[in-house]
C-alpha cells in the first residue's frame, strides 16, 4: 500500500544487456536512461506513494470490488472493448498520463497545476503539451492511437519500475527479459508486483470514485490471470479473440516499426524477438482459457472480434450480461451511436505472414482448438494467402 516496487532484476538485466551494445551515442543515451533517469523518476514515485497514505487517510478505506480485465492477444481489440466500456460512468479507468504518475500526490499535483494554466496562463502549456503529444505519439498512431488523455494499458503503471512489457516496444530484448510469465513467478514475488498494482488501483479509485469498477485492458497480461485473482478474487474478465494470421503480424509490425522509430537497426536481434514474440502469441492465445478453466466460478466473457466490429451494441451488451454488469439507458445509446460509425468502417491496414518469416501451417497447427472454436478458416481466401484474410466484415480495423 506504501511502498513502491521496483524490479531490480530486470534493471540489471537491461544494464547488462545495453553494455553489450556497440558503443556509441545511442548506448551512451541509454545507459544515461537506465543509471540516471530511471533511478530517479522511480525515486521521486517512491517518495509521493509513501506519502499518500499520510496525506490522504481516506485511501485506507477504499476497496477494489469486482474488477474487470479485458485481455486477450495485442490487435485483438481489446483497445476498442475497452474504449466501449469506458463510455460507462460506473468504470473507473487510468488514462496514459495518470499511468506514468502512479501515486495519488503526483496526480492531484498535476490537477492543481491545470487548473493554474487553464484559470491564470490561458491554457498556455496545455498548447505547448498538446504539441509535444503530437511529436511523441504522432508516428505511431496510425497504428495504435495514443495520447496522454486517452485510457491505455494499466501495464504502464510498471513503467518506471522497469516492470512493464512497454520496455519491449523500446528494444528487442524480447528473447532475453520476460514479462510474460507472471504467474510462473514466485509467490512472493508475485505478491509485490500484484500488490503495489491494487494499491495503484485503490489511488486511482479515490481519484475518481470510491463506488466505481476498476476497467483494467492489458494485453501483456494473459500470463497472469492466477495472479490477478490472487489479488483480486472477485475479478471478472473479457477475453478477446481474433484470427491469429491478423493479429500476430500487426503486432510484429507495430514492434518492428517502433524498434526502427528508436534507432535500432541490429536484425539479429530483431529476428530474435521476433521469434520469441511468436512464441509468446501461441501462449497468449492458449493460456487465458486454461487458467480460466481452473476457475469456473469466475465471471468471464470469451468475445469474437468479428462480432465486436460488426455489431458492438450486441456485443458488449453480451459482455454485460456474462459479467453480471447493469447497463444504464446513456451506455446503451453510447452503444448505438458507435454501431451506426462501424457499419461506415473498412481496414486500412494488411499484414503479411510472409514479412515475418511466418509459418502459417504452425499457426493453424498450434491454435487447432481456437481455429476450429471461432471457424477461422472461413475467412481465408486461397488466392491471398492467410495472411491476406481478405474477408470485409462490416466495420472491420486493423
Amino acid at each position: 500500500m506504501l511502498l513502491f516496487y521496483f524490479d531490480f532484476s530486470i534493471w540489471r538485466q537491461f544494464l547488462k544487456l545495453i553494455s553489450g551494445m556497440p558503443d556509441g551515442e545511442q548506448r551512451r543515451g541509454l545507459r544515461r536512461l537506465m543509471r540516471v533517469t530511471i533511478p530517479l523518476r522511480a525515486a521521486g514515485h517512491a517518495i509521493c506513494y509513501f506519502l499518500d497514505g499520510i496525506l490522504f487517510p481516506g485511501l485506507w478505506r477504499v476497496k477494489v470490488k469486482a474488477p474487470v480485465f479485458v485481455i486477450g492477444h495485442a490487435r485483438s481489440g481489446t483497445t476498442l472493448a475497452h474504449r466501449l466500456m469506458c463510455a460507462d460512468r460506473q468504470f473507473s479507468a487510468f488514462n496514459y498520463w495518470e499511468l506514468r504518475l502512479p501515486a495519488l500526490l503526483e496526480k492531484k499535483a498535476v490537477h492543481g497545476l491545470a487548473w493554474i494554466d487553464s484559470h491564470l496562463l490561458g491554457k498556455y502549456f496545455a498548447r505547448r503539451l498538446g504539441a509535444w503529444e503530437d511529436r511523441k505519439f504522432g508516428p505511431m498512431r496510425h497504428i495504435h492511437k495514443m495520447g496522454l488523455g486517452m485510457p491505455e494499458e494499466d501495464d504502464l503503471v510498471f513503467y518506471d519500475s522497469c516492470a512493464s512489457g512497454f520496455w519491449m516496444t523500446k528494444r528487442p530484448y524480447l528473447g532475453d527479459v520476460d514479462f510474460f510469465h507472471i504467474d510462473q513467478r514466485e509467490p512472493a514475488e508475485r505478491r509485490r508486483l500484484m500488490g503495489f498494482y491494487s494499491g495503484c488501483v485503490r489511488r486511482q479509485l479515490y481519484l475518481n470514485g470510491k463506488d466505481r469498477i476498476h476497467l483494467s485492458k492489458n494485453p501483456a497480461w494473459c500470463g497472469r490471470v492466477e495472479s490477478i485473482l490472487e489479488v483480486f478474487p472477485d475479478a471478472r474478465f473479457v477475453v478477446l479473440y481474433r484470427n491469429p494470421y491478423e493479429t500476430i503480424p500487426s503486432l510484429l509490425k507495430l514492434l518492428s516499426v517502433s524498434w526502427k522509430h528508436q534507432g535500432h537497426v541490429d536484425s539479429a536481434k530483431i529476428h530474435e524477438s521476433v521469434r520469441a514474440m511468436t512464441a509468446l502469441s501461441y501462449e497468449t492465445y492458449l493460456y487465458p482459457l486454461q487458467a480460466l478453466a481452473r476457475h469456473p466460478e469466475v465471471p468471464q466473457a470469451v468475445v469474437d472480434y468479428r462480432e465486436l466490429v460488426a455489431q458492438p451494441q450486441r456485443a458488449v451488451e453480451k459482455i454485460y450480461a456474462d459479467l453480471g454488469l447493469k447497463m444504464t439507458r446513456e451506455m446503451r445509446e453510447s452503444l448505438r451511436q458507435e454501431q451506426a460509425r462501424s457499419r461506415k468502417h473498412e481496414t486500412e491496414h494488411r499484414y503479411s505472414l510472409a514479412e515475418f518469416g511466418l509459418d502459417d501451417a504452425e499457426i493453424r497447427q498450434t491454435l487447432a482448438p481456437l481455429f476450429e472454436r471461432f471457424q477461422w478458416d472461413a475467412q481465408v481466401t486461397p488466392a491471398g494467402g492467410p495472411e491476406a484474410a481478405r474477408a470485409k466484415e462490416a466495420g472491420e480495423r486493423p
